[in-house]
C-alpha cells in the first residue's frame, strides 16, 4: 500500500518547507498531492476564471518546486482551509497532511499554523509539520527517528519503524536530537483521529525537526517496508 500524502499549499516561503519534507516522505514511497484552498467563489464568471487560473498557476509553480511537474494537484474551495484539507482527504482516503510552519516561527524551530491546529484535534489524517526554514537545510533522508507515544501504541510504533525501514534509519525513543519526530494520539482519542497530550503538544513546538503526529490506532505504511518483510 502507497501511502498518500496531501501537502498544503499556497506559495509562503513556510509551505515551500511543507514541499521539501513532502519530497522526503515521497522518496520514502509517499504518493504527493498539492493542494490549495480557495475561501470563496467569485460573483461573475469572469472573476471566477481568473481565480481557477492563478489558482491552478500557483499549484504549477510549487510542482516545479518540487521538481515534479507531473505530481497531482487539487484547488479546494472552502471557507476554512482546515475543513477544507478535512473534507479533502476524507474524499481521497489520505494519510498524511503535509504542513508548514506558522510564518512568525524564528528559523529551525516548530509552530503549528492555525489549520494544522486545527486538525491536531479531532483531523481524520496523521499531520507532518516542517520546522521554519526547512527549505534551506536541503535534506533528502531521515537517519534518526524519534517516538514519543504512550505505552500499547502500535500505530505510532509501527508507523516509525516502517518509515525507518522505508529509509534506512533508526528508532530511538531517548535521544535528544532526531530528524524526525513521529508523536502518537492520547489513548483516548476516537480510532482513526487525531487528539495529543500537553506534554506532546509541548514537545512538537520544542522540535527542532521535522514531526508526524499518527491518528490513534491507525499507521502509515510505507511501501519499501512492506516489500522487505
Amino acid at each position: 500500500m502507497t501511502p498518500k500524502a496531501i501537502v498544503s499549499y499556497d506559495d509562503t516561503p513556510n509551505d515551500h518547507d511543507a514541499l521539501s519534507l513532502g519530497r522526503v516522505l515521497a522518496d520514502a514511497g509517499a504518493e504527493l498531492t498539492l493542494a490549495y484552498v480557495r475561501h470563496s467563489t467569485e460573483a461573475t464568471q469572469e472573476r471566477e476564471q481568473l481565480e481557477e487560473h492563478e489558482a491552478e498557476a500557483l499549484l504549477e509553480r510549487g510542482a516545479r518546486t518540487l521538481g515534479d511537474l507531473h505530481v497531482e494537484r487539487r484547488v479546494v474551495v472552502s471557507a476554512s482551509t482546515a475543513e477544507g484539507l478535512r473534507w479533502l482527504a476524507q474524499a481521497d482516503g489520505a494519510d498524511i497532511i503535509v504542513f508548514g510552519s506558522d510564518y512568525r516561527t524564528a528559523s529551525g524551530h516548530i509552530a503549528p499554523q492555525q489549520s494544522a491546529q486545527t486538525l491536531l484535534e479531532g483531523g481524520p489524517a496523521a499531520i507532518a509539520i516542517a520546522p521554519a526554514n526547512f527549505r534551506s537545510e536541503h535534506v533528502s533522508r531521515f537517519g534518526r527517528i524519534g517516538l514519543l507515544a504512550a505505552p500499547g501504541d502500535d500505530a505510532a510504533l509501527e508507523t516509525a519503524r516502517d518509515l525507518a525501514e522505508s529509509l534506512g534509519a533508526r528508532v530511538t525513543r531517548d535521544e535528544p536530537y532526531v530528524d524526525l519526530l513521529v508523536v502518537g494520539s492520547r489513548p483516548e482519542a476516537r480510532e482513526g483521529h487525531l487528539t495529543i497530550t500537553a506534554h506532546a503538544q509541548k514537545a512538537i513546538e520544542n522540535a527542532a525537526c521535522p514531526v508526524l503526529v499518527v491518528p490513534r490506532g491507525v499507521k502509515v505504511r510505507f511501501p519499501v517496508a512492506i516489500e522487505a518483510l
